[in-house]
């Protein structure tokens, strides 16, 4: 199946159902989605939005974020929108390179690699993360997730929506990459360029730019190793951390599979 959908001003939007699980039953499509931002939609694309019955929209961007580029909504918005005004104990992204006098692959591969180690246990994520199971045990239709670029915020609570659901680590992992679509990438760096020198004036070399739009495997495998650090597995973490007990992946089980 083809899993990004073509918006006009909403990257990385696809569905992250369908896969195959342990249970025997396979995700079922047309109520897991994740995208970019939504702040650059066009009217079409929120009518689309509109039509695909989306009852929950899970905006993980910071504050700040959401301030600097609100997200667009359909006429007659009714869906129920999750997200947070925690304050992180780590700087926004374009705050942190305005203390660099040049931006580097090596930089950018470096940041994610401390993000993931970090995302697990931020307070901020671990509200959001837990506020999206509960909804998506009990929710009332598709739900979308969406950080800033829809990629790693995103990708983590996406994984861990794989890990619950029963999907193998590798076709896990093949969803988490699916952001590596080359034109789609090239897209997103002529975007982020501009973006970067306007935020903090430098100018970014696209090998940087590349690095800096997409996803690594290191990234995710970083997050789960950090969780098999300090609680021995994701479903410890699952359960300790983000509620998700038996009684809940129950729930989870009976929405989201087929």
């Amino acid at each position: 199946m083809s899993r990004h959908i073509d918006f006009d001003g909403i990257e990385n939007f696809r569905d992250f159902g369908g896969y195959d699980t342990r249970h025997g039953r396979p995700l079922k499509t047309g109520l897991l989605y994740r995208s970019a931002n939504h702040a650059y939609a066009s009217e079409a694309d929120l009518a689309r939005m509109r039509e695909m019955g989306l009852a929950t929209i899970v905006d993980l961007r910071r504050s700040e974020e959401r301030t600097r580029e609100p997200n667009r909504r359909w006429a007659g918005f009714e869906a129920q929108v999750i997200e947070n005004d925690i304050v992180s104990d780590h700087a926004d992204w374009a705050v942190i390179m305005k203390d660099l006098t040049e931006i580097t692959p090596q930089w950018f591969y470096d940041d994610g690699i401390g993000y993931y180690r970090r995302a697990p246990y931020e307070p901020r994520h671990i509200d959001l993360y837990s506020r999206y199971f509960r909804e998506l045990a009990h929710g009332r239709g598709p739900i979308v997730v969406h950080c800033a670029a829809g990629k790693d915020r995103t990708g983590l609570i996406c994984a861990l929506t794989h890990h619950v659901a029963g999907v193998s680590h590798d076709d896990m992992m093949a969803d988490y990459l699916l952001t590596n679509d080359e034109a789609r990438l090239a897209r997103k760096m002529d975007f982020l360029g501009p973006w970067i020198e306007k935020q903090v004036g430098l100018v970014a070399p696209r090998e940087a730019l590349k690095v800096a739009v997409s996803v690594n495997a290191d990234y995710l495998e970083t997050a789960f190793a950090t969780i098999e650090d300090r609680h021995g597995g994701l479903d410890a973490y699952l359960e300790d951390v983000l509620g998700v007990d038996e009684t809940m992946r129950e729930r989870l089980h009976a929405r989201l599979l087929a």
